[in-house]
């Protein structure tokens, strides 16, 4: 995997926190970009999941959910 080196700028308090840890810096902000971007692409994931249930549930959908909800009923009630 191929790297590209760049200089950041951080607060003095985030650049102390960040080298108590164990790993070397590049790893470290490798991690949280990661970690950024995974949280980014499940932000625009959900937002597409809520755009498509957006317009409501179609007629089969409601009958679904009612049998469902009746089976659910019927587990709790026994």
């Amino acid at each position: 995997m191929s790297t590209i080196k760049t200089a950041i700028s951080i607060p003095d308090s985030l650049y102390l926190q960040a080298n108590d840890m164990q790993i070397s810096r590049s790893k470290l902000f490798a991690l949280v970009i990661e970690e950024y971007l995974k949280q980014h692409r499940n932000q625009k994931l959900l937002q597409s999941i809520n755009k498509a249930y957006d317009d409501g549930l179609d007629r089969s959908e409601e009958l679904m959910l009612e049998g469902m909800r009746r089976h659910q009923r019927h587990l709790h009630n026994d």
